[in-house]
């Protein structure tokens, strides 16, 4: 068996028990306790294991740290515009309310309402507002709140409140992390706060996230799977997990 072979067997090993000693692995593949040691040495560098004391263990989900709107636009550009083209599908009929979360994708699928879009859109997110205002069929209204640098999004108790006498068809979301344990979530616990109040004024609940969020947890969640109706997203999803939120009864798209 080859290196790379043996490393790959013992990462599986590591995934399926959740920790391996030096001592069981050199045993199972029949190697030295030096090579075993060097294996998970790579696997570490990789960040595939972690090293513990006399073995290695599995490495956790990674924690979605924030980052600024401006680099998360930039970001699977490709990706964000087939998602919102995808959502603009789940628009309601003319006449109709949405409630447009902060966000790079939301503000993609702000950019394609049509100019004769007969809609009542809410939202706190600023670059969101700015798109949809020049709408002339659209009314808009722009959510209150300190405004938070980093996502341009108004949050905070008056937000909340704002939010809390709403009743709309739709809202469009986005999350900085999806998984079967902690739901839909994001890095700060403000945002959340507005998130989960947006999820609770809806009708219909759509999440719009690119892949790379899916089998990562942010710090706090907004939503669990039961409280999300649709999740759009693009075809390099993992279709482990999108088998496994469609078994928890999120609708899944794929674009």
């Amino acid at each position: 068996m080859y290196a790379e072979e043996r490393q790959q067997a013992i990462a599986d090993l590591v995934r399926s028990s959740g920790r391996a000693s030096v001592a069981e692995l050199a045993l199972e593949f029949a190697v030295t306790t030096e090579t075993v040691r060097r294996d998970l040495s790579a696997l570490a560098a990789a960040r595939v294991v972690r090293r513990v004391h006399g073995g290695a263990v599995l490495t956790p989900v990674p924690t979605v740290v924030e980052s600024g709107l401006d680099e998360r636009d930039l970001t699977r550009a490709g990706e964000k515009e087939r998602i919102a083209r995808a959502a603009t599908h789940l628009l309601p009929d003319s006449g109709g309310s949405v409630v447009l979360d902060a966000g790079s994708t939301t503000s993609r699928l702000a950019a394609l309402l049509t100019r004769d879009a007969r809609l009542t859109v809410f939202t706190h997110g600023v670059p969101v507002a700015s798109r949809v205002a020049v709408l002339p069929h659209v009314q808009l209204h722009l959510l209150p709140g300190r405004v938070r640098t980093p996502t341009q999004a108004a949050v905070g108790a008056e937000t909340v409140r704002s939010i809390g006498r709403l009743r709309v068809d739709v809202a469009f979301l986005g999350a900085n992390g999806i998984s079967v344990d902690h739901g839909f979530s994001t890095p700060d616990a403000d945002e959340a706060a507005v998130k989960a109040a947006l999820v609770r004024a809806a009708r219909h609940v759509v999440v719009l996230a690119d892949s790379t969020k899916l089998g990562r947890d942010a710090t706090v969640s907004f939503a669990g799977l039961a409280q999300v109706d649709t999740l759009v997203t693009d075809a390099d999803a993992p279709d482990s997990l999108v088998s496994a939120l469609r078994a928890h009864g999120v609708a899944v798209i794929l674009t």
